[in-house]
Parts: structure tokens; sequence; C-alpha cells
């Protein structure tokens, strides 16, 4: 009988009764990116992830699954880094990362498609290095949004050790001797949340008995065929039979290693002959080059009996270092549809030439002599919002937001309308625009295009000086924008470069003027508007708002579309003002729609951060002499821009630390309003600090915002339908009608929703205008959500590989970082130039010691001037010192450079330099000018200690595309 290796799953019966009774949770399970023998489980309402580590225990779920985990009894679970809740800097460390179950599983080799040389597949799953007393220390940076309404995403589990959980017995929720309020009956959930507060220093620990739902991610897997090791087998095998000497044939036995460009998943097993006619041919002819082109994936099945799961190759996606092969290895992995729209969608966008038909005017508020411009940035085609603001009286301006009314071209249920709802979003990678909407549309007949007639749907507000609305006005509109602004063309007017008696003025060109404005009109406009903005962004903060940013990388391309250089930018003066209207028209949207459709409202909320990380974070600066106040966002703020102050001269360390704040931070999401109808207290957005939010304001590239648009489009349609039965029945009985938009304004009335007639008008205007069932509408968020992240995950891919191109072009680069964490294996360091967090492993390096001073919390790295390693690790597994540190003759410094030695530098203004790395043989040679020195050996290290680097691009060949750090050192030793 065959080996199995794995616990069957359980049923979906037998699971959907464990859930009841409590013996099981339901959770999404993700992988530790660094040590895929580490899983983490989250569960909806659990401020903790409960820890899977171990082949055995994670039981064949793969990264996004969501799985039905068996909690491990309490007296199992691993300590939880920080006891008691807090970022301690002297907890020892738990340093097993594989269990001995598990590495037993990874070390046999059996025949048939087992027969595979399956190595241990994660950086740190050997022995460790021993540091005496102390733990990881570890400031996970996490991504800081810049987009409009500053939501922050989720960013990858904290780096925690393996657990010693045995799984003969499990915790029983049902029966739990934790104590909590028996008044009040508690749940699953509320009484595993009751234990962890009973014991702050532990951090649950389990195993996956079923897979509940199988990840989309199972379907779109990347990699690189293990050709080379598969022709030496068969090299050998053929000498073995002797036969088959010219050519080699397959058998239905034959199995060849995938190994995943995503660390996250396992290596896996294909079949030979179900490979493409064209690679099956290029391997009879052992042709090796095969192992250089990226495959695109798919995981068929995983058996009880298999160590590694069973995958299908459907097609080469290119050779593995080129840039176009890997933008379709995202697009593929990350599921992004192309930029081809199928013909039937094609055939729901009207014929052009296309104007606005005459009768549509008729039914629309009439805005074409109306001072009307768009700011956005230089090179954007897909113009969806735009401004206008009037001066009304002495203290009141009357600011308008005009937005493309895509929903009158993409009507519900068409062939345009579904395929819109699945692509859900555009993605922007760099050089690459993958739209929700066809061109035609997006960048013509629904763009605001300046000089011509557009369809919109227009807010209007009454603001005073205070900021304060005192009264608006919601409709559909037709507009006819006179100019296209740019951020820095705007930016030239706010900082006073172009005024009235110099328009011509602008930085980056004059942009184009159209109809019977001036110049002047459009500078009063926006000087006005800037002002309006800093009022309503003051009374943002003073209302509790939260602002988590850092500056954003931007690279520069040549005319081929190759990087050749990056830089820093941050937001400036006219990207908030436009931030400002924008996040006051969604909020309004949401509060118009929500009343009137309770239970049919696409919404958009942002729960309060995880409350132990956020401990954590000010434990840290607590420990470094910073006060910080995280009882709500407003606090938060506060406190981060008094520490903004403080470390005026370190701005890279504020940047750390705001990267840091964002790690609490959980993702905000869309949902139906219907979904979570009893429990409105949910439905906040934390960041903003409002009670209501939605996304309204970019139709074009969002499918939730053509949602929200029919819906306000179903509002004003039923407000309409109201007022003329109320104007008929006081008509009736000889009374003058008073005209109010009972539903849209901010006089509102809920006795007018609410009556008979307000009811029989939204419900006729929801059919016409498609408003979705509380049902539909919540599927809907739901792949939103879905698709918003992996769009997000595909953007900071393509990023992560123009930062590789730049790099592989410049050789490598010469730059300062920070140190953010300290472990026996490795340090994680942050490089502020490039907005980039990496690691430098130093366990098990050949020629190499690392000694831990518990005293100073300071690590010492130094080269081992013995004959004989001190290292523990097996014969050929030591890194080679080449790996880790870039060393010089300090005979060859040159007399201006600085050498780090203890390293306290938290010096001023550093400056980058492209090197170019040279043979193992060869010294190196520096250019491009960098003053930068080298540090010297021994290399004291502390938390956020300056340090010299060397960056280069790895990979590409044959293996995943990354980014490689080494030290940067001088030695006489050289």
């Amino acid at each position: 009988m065959q080996r199995k290796y794995f616990d069957p799953h359980w049923s979906a019966e037998t699971v959907n009764e464990a859930i009841e009774r409590g013996d099981v949770v339901r959770a999404s399970f993700h992988v530790n990116a660094y040590n895929r023998v580490e899983a983490y489980c989250t569960i909806d309402g659990v401020p903790i992830d409960v820890l899977i580590s171990g082949a055995v225990a994670q039981n064949r779920a793969v990264e996004g699954d969501v799985v039905a985990v068996q909690l491990d009894p309490l007296p199992f679970w691993t300590r939880l880094k920080g006891s008691a809740g807090h970022f301690n800097e002297s907890t020892p460390m738990n340093d097993c990362n594989v269990l001995p179950g598990d590495m037993d599983i990874l070390g046999n080799n059996h025949k048939g498609k087992d027969k595979l040389d399956i190595e241990s597949e994660d950086a740190d799953s050997g022995s460790s290095l021993p540091l005496t007393g102390k733990e990881f220390h570890n400031l996970d940076r996490a991504f800081a949004s810049e987009a409009v309404d500053a939501e922050l995403r989720v960013e990858p589990i904290s780096y925690c050790c393996g657990s010693n959980a045995c799984h003969s017995s499990i915790i029983d929720l049902s029966s739990t001797v934790c104590s909590f309020d028996k008044s009040e009956p508690l749940n699953s959930v509320g009484k595993l949340c009751a234990m962890i507060n009973s014991f702050p220093s532990k951090r649950p620990t389990g195993r996956v008995v079923a897979v509940i739902e199988k990840s989309p991610r199972r379907n779109t897997v990347v990699g690189f065929l293990g050709v080379k090791k598969w022709l030496s087998y068969r090299e050998g095998h053929k000498k073995e039979n002797k036969k088959n000497r010219n050519s080699i044939s397959f058998s239905g036995w034959e199995y060849i290693q995938l190994i995943p460009t995503d660390p996250k998943f396992p290596k896996m097993t294909v079949s030979v002959i179900s490979l493409p006619i064209g690679m099956k041919t290029r391997l009879e002819k052992g042709d090796p080059t095969v192992e250089m082109e990226l495959v695109a994936a798919r995981i068929d099945n995983w058996k009880e009996e298999s160590t590694l799961p069973e995958a299908h190759v459907m097609y080469i996606l290119g050779r593995g270092g080129e840039i176009e092969s890997n933008i379709a290895a995202i697009l593929f992995q990350y599921a992004i549809p192309g930029a081809e729209f199928s013909s039937e969608s094609l055939s729901c966008l009207p014929k052009t030439p296309w104007e606005v038909p005459v009768e549509e005017i008729e039914r629309r508020k009439d805005l074409r002599n109306l001072c009307i411009f768009t700011i956005d940035p230089f090179t954007a085609i897909d113009l969806d919002d735009a401004l206008s603001v009037e001066r009304v009286s002495v203290d009141i301006f009357r600011v308008g937001v005009h937005i493309a009314d895509v929903s009158y071209f993409v009507l519900p249920d068409t062939s345009l309308d579904m395929e819109a709802q699945i692509r859900s979003t555009s993605v922007y990678l760099l050089q690459h625009k993958l739209p929700l909407l066809p061109s035609l549309l997006s960048e013509n007949l629904g763009s605001l295009i300046p000089g011509v007639d557009r369809l919109a749907f227009s807010i209007f507000w009454d603001i005073n000086l205070a900021g304060e609305t005192v009264d608006r006005w919601i409709g559909r509109t037709v507009i006819r924008s006179c100019c296209k602004m740019s951020y820095e063309h705007a930016q030239d007017i706010i900082n006073g470069l172009v005024d009235v008696e110099s328009p011509n003025d602008f930085r980056n060109g004059c942009p184009e003027l159209l109809g019977q404005f001036q110049w002047c009109d459009v500078i009063r406009s926006i000087k006005s508007l800037h002002e309006i903005s800093k009022i309503l962004k003051e009374n943002r903060f003073k209302g509790g708002a939260l602002h988590l940013e850092s500056p954003k990388l931007v690279f520069l391309f040549d005319e081929c579309g190759i990087p050749y250089d990056s830089m820093l930018c941050e937001r400036k003066g006219s990207n908030f003002l436009v931030e400002e209207f924008m996040l006051l028209a969604n909020r309004t949207v949401a509060e118009v729609i929500s009343r009137a459709f309770p239970s049919c409202a696409l919404l958009r909320r942002h729960p309060e951060p995880n409350s132990r990380k956020l401990r954590d974070f000010e434990s840290f600066c607590r420990k470094r002499g910073l006060e910080l106040d995280a009882s709500s966002s407003g606090q938060l703020h506060h406190s981060l821009e008094k520490i903004r102050e403080k470390l005026n001269n370190d701005p890279t360390l504020f940047d750390i630390l705001i990267s840091y704040a964002s790690k609490p931070m959980q993702l905000a999401a869309y949902f139906c309003s219907g979904e979570l109808k009893d429990r409105e207290n949910e439905w906040s957005h934390y960041s903003l600090a409002v009670s209501l939010y939605t996304h309204f304001t970019s139709p074009l590239r969002r499918y939730p915002d053509i949602v929200v648009h029919r819906t306000l489009g179903a509002v004003i349609e039923a407000q309409d339908m109201y007022l003329k039965g109320q104007k008929t029945l006081l008509k009736s009985i000889k009374q003058e009608a008073v005209a109010r938009n009972y539903f849209t304004n901010i006089y509102f009335d809920k006795n007018a929703i609410e009556s008979k007639e307000g009811q029989e008008a939204l419900l006729a205007a929801a059919l016409k205008y498609g408003v979705p069932s509380t049902e539909v509408l919540s599927d809907v968020a739901a792949h939103c959500n879905e698709r918003k992240v992996s769009s997000r995950n595909a953007e900071d891919a393509a990023d992560k590989l123009y930062m590789w191109v730049l790099l592989k072009r410049k050789d490598a680069f010469l730059s300062e970082a920070r140190v953010l964490g300290l472990g026996p294996k490795f340090m994680s360091i942050y490089i502020h130039k490039l907005a980039i967090e990496r690691r430098i492993y130093y366990d098990e390096v050949e020629g190499l010691t690392v000694e831990w001073l518990e005293m100073t919390s300071a690590l010492v790295i130094d080269l081992c001037t013995s004959k004989r390693s001190q290292n523990r690790g097996s014969p050929g597994k030591c890194r080679a010192l080449e790996d880790v540190a870039w060393i010089i003759s300090s005979c060859d410094l040159k007399p201006e450079w600085e050498a780090f030695g203890d390293v306290n530098y938290e010096g001023g203004a550093t400056q980058e330099g492209v090197v170019s790395v040279p043979s193992k043989d060869s010294e190196p040679v520096i250019s491009g000018g960098s003053e930068i020195g080298p540090a010297v050996f021994p290399l004291t290290v502390r938390l956020l200690s300056t340090i010299p680097v060397v960056l280069h691009a790895i990979g590409g060949d044959d293996e995943p595309l990354d980014i490689g750090a080494r030290l940067y050192m001088s030695s006489y030793l050289k």
C-alpha cells in the first residue's frame, strides 16, 4: 500500500457540522513568503492569526484557500512575539522553523513522479545560528496609500517562528475554561477571542482539516521547469538501458518539476507527456533552454500520497529575463484580462461620430456655459472628474464636482456590463494599461474631453467660509470642459508662478483653453478651490481623519519603454485640492443612496486597526522617546504630525514609522448595506473618520462607481416622480407647491422617502435603472474586493519588475540602508532611495561569524580568521561570503571615503551611486562618483542603524526575478 503523507480532507457535511458545534473555524489561508512551512490563518473577528506550522498541518492547502482549521490545545499555542501584546526587544526566539515530521516528508524520495529532488524549499528551514536570548526585532514595512481616500491594504503577516504543537487532541471552544461574561452567549469566534484575551502572550496554532473554497490562484501558477535536472536523469536512464540513442521518448509515468516564481507556492510535478507539443519537441531534442521559459500552469490535484501537488502546463509565457514575458506572467498570475474586448461588448457602444442627443440635453441641466475644467496627471486620457466654482455671495462659494455619466453607456445586464463587472477595475502597470472599459468609451465618449459636450452627474455645494455646506444640488447634467490641466499646471497657479497678468508662464507648457472663458477665469477658480480645499482638509482632520502616506517611487523611461532612473515624489497642493472635493462627493453620494436604498446601497468601509499591532507600535515609539496616542484615528494622526516635527532632520526614520503605523491597518472593502443592516456601527471608514462612504468619482476606472451611479440615478428619478405626484396632489386641493428635493438635499425628508408614494417611486426607479438586490450586490461587492486586491498585487509586481530591470541595466546600486530588523539568520533593511525593503542573510556563511551582544542589543558581524569555519551547516550548504558582502580592499579606499565601523550613523543627506559588480575573482570598480564609504569588520549593527549596501538584480534566466542586497564592506584581509 502506498504511503500517505497527509490526512484526508473532511467532507463538506462534516465541516459544516463541526463549524456549528465550534470544533473548527473557517479561515483564510496565507503563507509566509520567506518561509513557506509557516502559514497563518485569518479568522473574521479574531485579532490574531492562527499559526499553521509545517506541511503536515497545512494539509495541502495553498495560498488564498478558505480552509477549516482545528485549533490545538492551549498548552501547544506558540509564544507571541512581544509577550503580553507588547513589542519586546528581549523576548527569546523560538527558532523551530520546520517540524521533524515535515523534514521527513521533505526529505524522502519515492519512485515515479515523486522521484524528484525534493529539497527544503525555504531559505530559513535549515539549522539556525544561535543568538542567545534574542528574538527577531522587526519593523515590517507596510504600504502607505496614495489613493484618494487614503485607504490601506493588508500587508504580509509577521514572521513568527514555528510551533511545537501536536495534533493528537484539539481545543474545544464549546467548553472553554476561559473567563468571560456568561450572561451573554458567545459563538466559537467569540470564545476564541476570549481565550486570546485571557492569554495575550500566546498565538493560537492549529491544522487544516479541509479546504472549503479553493483559491483562484491554483489556476494561475507561473514558474520554470527543472529541465536540466530532468535531462540529466534521462541521460542516465538512457545509458543504463542502452537505447533511444538519438531521441528521447516519453512514458506516462515520467514527471518533471515545476518551480513557481511565487515563493508562497510549493514545488510541483508535471507529467512530461502532458506538456504543450512545442515543449515536448524541444525536450526530445535535449534543448536545455526550455528551462529559461516562463510557463503558465494550474494545480490539478494534490493527493494524500504525494508530497507535491500535480500541475498542468498550459502554455509558454516567454523568456524569464524579458519585460514582456514577465508582464504576461503578472497578468496571468493575477487573472488580469487583456486590453482587448469582445465583439459583443463593443457592439453595445454607440456608432461614431457621436454627439449628445438633443432630447438628452433637454432632460438634463445644461452647464455648458459654466467654467468647468479637469485636473489630472499629465498623461491621463480617461478624464472622469471635473471641477467648477462660483462666488454666489460675499461668504458663499458654489463648488461643483462633475463626474462622467458612464452609466448612460453601460446599461445593466448587457455584454459590456458583464465584461466590466468581471474586470472590476482598470489596472495600470506603468507602461501597460488594462482598462475597465473599451478605449472608445474610456478615452473618448465618456471622457470629459475639453471643448466637446459630455454627459455627467453633477453635485453642487454651497460652502461658507468656515467650510460648512449650507445647501446642495445633485442631478444629471451636460457639460463642456474648457481646459485639461495637469497637476503641475494647477500647482504653478497655486504657487503664484502663473497669474492673470502672466497666463503663459507654465513650466511644462501652456494647456489649451477652449470656449468663451479666459485664463483669468480658470486661474481665479483654481485659487478659490485651493483655499476652500485647505479649509475642508483642516476640518476633516479636526474631525478625526488619519493620513498615512510615504513618498512614491516613480520610474523614468527612455523612448523604448525601458527604465533608466527613478525618483521619489510626494503629492502637492494640487493633488490635495482634487482629493478634498472627490472625498466630499463620495461622502455625499453615500449618504444619499444609503438613505433611499438602505438594503441595496454599495458602500465602502474601513474597519478599525488590529489593536494588538497598534499597541506594539505605541510601545515601539515609547521606547524611543516618541509620544504616540493611538486611541482613535484622529489622535493617531495628530501624534504622528508631532513626531514628524520632532524627526524633521531624519525623514527616513519618519517614513519608516509611517510604514510601521500602516501595518495594523485593515483592508478597506466594498459591502452591501443590506448585508450589514443590523450592524450599522460596522459601516464606518476608520481612516476618513466618516460613518458613510462609497466610490462615485471614477466610473471610467472602477465598476463599483458605475453601480453607484445607477443607484444615484434611481434616487434622482424617484425624487422627480415623487415631486410630480406632490405637485399634482397640491394642485388638486388648490395649494401652492414648494419645490424641495426631498431625497437628495441636505434637508432630508425621511417621511417622504418612507411614504407609500416615496416607496413606489423608489421601486419603479430601481427597476428602471437596474439597482441590484441585496444578494446580487453582496456578490458584486465580494468580487470587486477580490479584483481590487489582485490588481494592487499586479501593480506591485510590475513595480518590482521595473526595479529589477533598472538595477540590471545599472549592474548594481550603492546606497545607505536602515536596519529594520535583526534576527539569528538575517537582517531586514530599508533603502529609502528606492522605497524598498530587503533582507541580508548571514547565517551559515563560510568565513563569517555572528555574535549577539545582549547588554547593548547589538549584532556583531566579523570575518572568521581561523582556517576552519565555525558554522554548523552541512558541507556544501554554506553560503559563499561574496553572496552576503561585497568586500573591497582597505588599501583601495579613497581618502575622502569615511568607513562605517560601530554603526550608529544616522547622518543627513546621502548620495547613491551606480557600481559595476566585478566577478568574484576581480577587484571591484566603482563608477558614478559615489561618496558612500564601505563599512569595516567587525560590523556592529543595532536596530535602526544606517549601513552601506549594494543592491543588484538576480535571477531572470531560469529562476524568479529578485533584488538582492549585500553589505558593502572593506577589509585589509581582502
